[in-house]
């Protein structure tokens, strides 16, 4: 069976604001996922991920052609994913969809594929691959039906992968969603009416992290640190593998027992941390309760000391923001040296608590998707207009990154190694855009990563890795979510 994988391209990627590198970072590790399903003897896998490659061509017959075309959907490449869709579909092809937007959504996917998933892959795709050898495949599965578990999935089919293409071809996901129930997060949407946050054995991830090359790892789990006991476990077992990692957390996780400590021993040199928000009303009408009353200095300092830079992110537009929010999260993030940011305005994704809200009172704008960004106003803000979200957003983003502001945040450190490091870390991450496009053209963006590396150890020691430490422990694979990753992976900044 010819079998063609497609990440459509995120309306955001070919925007006005589009930087190659940042949609370079990370392959399509779901659709890898979905492929060590199939008959790697016998079945013709190619997964096309439009971000790095060629947009598919839509007119005329496809040659190859495939006999199934699985796609997977985000909110801003769905109507791309629903042409591709239908484009296949009129030539007598097969097609399944599935991801984030599908699962909020089914009944906007359904008309455009001959079979839709909902929720976590990590049951329903090889049970429908059965189904489709025996002439049954159903119209729907859907995750809700059967028992979510990590325990014996096959190895991702990274061979399918051109490592070149990628800053970060070494990413990872060891857990499934997240303990906390933050009202604008989709998670609570795709895990609906099952497990919806768990761990693949400690052996699986293991074996997993022993399998990649190099030194590099980005863990892309919502909450590396989420489930306490398993990140212990993990961290334990990485230590000695002379890996540099970084991944995310929560500001209370930070702050919490020891484990951060863990997690730094192992090789944790940068973390993704969402502060969303200074304002304690737009924390609790977020339902970020994980934030509410923390110490955000405290976890700041904490990581400092352990020489673990900090990636901020940022939400403008909750309730209870006023005029002086931008100034105000800026001042605050520069000073606390706050290595690298994303900023966002709020969005309410379908699905979501915050979507259900904004809805009921009427404040939707429209729905086109394309907008649904985190770049741009889609609803009524009770004090902000659109100009001044929009305006707020694109500022922040800019004055953030002037060369006058990186110098003042990296001396917000307690030692001049971390001083030195925010500066170049930051300095390379968004000044350097003509060497990375030169890089992305050439497919030469292996060659930022000694550089990489390089930058996230300078404040630390380098250790070594025993050979073959965890040879034997073949246990069982990864964790990735087979049809979608976390929304907004794109915007961890490195």
């Amino acid at each position: 069976m010819r079998v063609l994988m497609v990440l459509p391209a995120l309306t955001e990627a070919k925007s006005p604001f589009f930087r190659p590198i940042k949609y370079s970072l990370f392959p399509p590790l779901g659709l890898a996922s979905l492929a060590s399903h199939l008959d790697a003897g016998v079945d013709d896998i190619t997964i096309v991920d439009e971000h790095v490659m060629p947009e598919l061509p839509l007119a005329g017959p496809p040659t190859p052609r495939p006999d199934l075309v699985v796609i997977q959907t985000y909110i801003t490449n769905a109507k791309r994913g629903y042409r591709i869709a239908d484009h296949y579909r009129a030539q007598g092809v097969r097609v399944a969809i599935g991801g984030l937007h599908a699962t909020s959504l089914p009944g906007e996917a359904a008309p455009h594929c001959d079979h839709l998933f909902l929720g976590p892959g990590d049951a329903t795709f090889p049970l429908f691959l059965q189904d489709l050898r025996k002439g049954q495949a159903q119209a729907v599965y859907d995750s809700r039906d059967h028992r979510r578990t990590l325990i014996g999935l096959p190895p991702v089919r990274r061979d399918l992968i051109d490592r070149r293409r990628y800053l970060v071809p070494n990413s990872i996901v060891v857990t499934r969603g997240c303990p906390h129930h933050c009202s604008f997060c989709y998670k609570d949407a795709f895990f609906q009416g099952g497990r919806s946050s768990y761990t693949q054995p400690i052996d699986g991830a293991l074996a997993e992290i022993d399998r990649l090359p190099g030194r590099h790892l980005y863990f892309l789990d919502d909450h590396l640190l989420g489930h306490a006991r398993f990140a212990r476990g993990l961290f334990d077992g990485m230590r000695g593998m002379g890996r540099v990692f970084q991944g995310a957390a929560t500001v209370d996780s930070i702050l919490q027992g020891d484990l951060i400590e863990h997690a730094v021993e192992a090789g944790l040199r940068s973390i993704f941390i969402g502060f969303e928000t200074l304002s304690d009303e737009g924390l609790a009408g977020s339902n970020k309760r994980q934030n509410l009353g923390r110490d955000y200095g405290a976890a700041i300092r904490r990581l400092d000391a352990l020489g673990v830079m900090i990636n901020g992110s940022f939400v403008f537009g909750l309730d209870g923001d006023g005029p002086d929010v931008f100034d105000r999260t800026l001042d605050w993030a520069i000073g606390q040296g706050i290595a690298t940011a994303t900023f966002h305005i709020a969005t309410p994704y379908p699905g979501t608590a915050f979507y259900d809200q904004i809805a009921r009172a009427g404040r939707l704008r429209h729905t086109d998707w394309d907008l649904y960004d985190t770049r741009h106003a889609v609803f009524d803000h009770p004090t902000l207009s659109v100009d001044q979200l929009e305006t707020g957003y694109r500022r922040a983003y800019r004055d953030f990154y002037r060369f006058k502001n990186i110098a003042r945040g990296s001396r917000h450190h307690a030692t001049s190694a971390q001083s030195l490091k925010h500066f170049a870390y930051a300095t390379g991450w968004k000044k350097c855009e003509p060497v990375w496009n030169l890089l992305i053209r050439t497919r030469q963006v292996a060659a930022g990563r000694p550089v990489l590396e390089h930058g996230l150890d300078l404040a630390r020691g380098r250790s070594r890795r025993p050979a073959d430490r965890y040879a034997g422990k073949r246990g069982a694979g990864p964790l990735v979510d087979p049809v979608v990753l976390t929304v907004g992976q794109s915007d961890r900044s490195l």
